[in-house]
């Protein structure tokens, strides 16, 4: 297993069935330097969601059995689980599943099926109005600190997918991405569309007017086929989030603190 980041690779020397209470279905070892290490695989519903309920319960299970890691694959992660990374000494990797997987077995021997897609974070900056970065790190997570009166923007500037077909990790520049939204109040339960923007490689605001064979607003098409957003307020939550999807139709999401 791959995620996006270059670095962060994990290469199982065995995979065995996992007796376990029902989350943690098999167990892979893969070597940490020269040390062993055992990794939990939680394999979520065929159809469905994993939410972060699931993950806490696959995360103690693994934790209870002594594991070092518990990898999480679903077709569908909810909102809230995007956040949660680890529980105590547990880490906790997600995967998403591409819904090609519902087919393997027509697309196993036709090399088209991506059944696996590792999705990095988006890369993303939050500005204020004059272009300057308001992030800084701290305890491992981006906070945003945005000064009284001032609005904030953010900018898209890619997103890093781990193609298991190639064993490659790719950097899309923002050409990559079909679409991305913002929830500037993200309230930690369900992810409100607030800011929709739309790019593409190709010249979107020509295949908008073929398909809705209409002329459109220029100017304001203009503002949603940004990389940069529109200017908004400081959310009264204490969150926004960033939802990004590419043209395979892989979705991630990223959360930042506002203080």
């Amino acid at each position: 297993m791959q995620q996006a980041h270059k670095d962060d690779k994990i290469e199982f020397t065995a995979l065995e069935p996992w007796p376990g209470e029902g989350y943690v279905c098999a167990v892979g070892t893969y070597l940490e330097g020269n040390n062993p290490k055992r990794a939990g695989i939680f394999i979520g519903p065929e159809f469905g969601t994993v939410s972060r309920q699931d993950l806490v319960a696959a995360a103690r299970e693994a934790g209870d059995a002594n594991l070092d890691v518990l990898i999480a694959c679903a077709f569908s992660f909810d909102a809230m689980s995007t956040q949660f990374e680890k529980l105590g000494r547990i880490h906790v990797l997600k995967a998403r599943m591409n819904a090609d997987l519902h087919m393997a077995e027509d697309l196993k021997n036709t090399g088209k099926g991506n059944l696996f897609v590792i999705f990095g974070e988006p890369d993303v900056d939050i500005l204020d109005r004059h272009g300057m970065s308001l992030i800084r790190r701290e305890g491992g997570r981006d906070i945003v600190t945005v000064p009284a009166g001032e609005e904030m923007r953010v900018k898209i500037n890619g997103v890093d997918v781990f193609h298991p077909n190639t064993g490659e990790v790719r950097s899309d520049s923002a050409s990559g991405i079909a679409c991305w939204f913002i929830d500037t109040d993200y309230n930690e339960e369900s992810f409100f569309v607030r800011h929709a923007y739309f790019l593409g490689a190709n010249d979107p605001y020509k295949a908008l007017k073929t398909t809705l064979k209409a002329e459109i607003n220029e100017e304001a098409w203009a503002s949603l086929n940004s990389d940069t957003s529109r200017p908004f307020p400081k959310p009264g939550t204490g969150r926004i989030a960033v939802k990004v999807i590419n043209h395979l139709g892989d979705e991630v999401m990223k959360v930042f603190r506002v203080s």
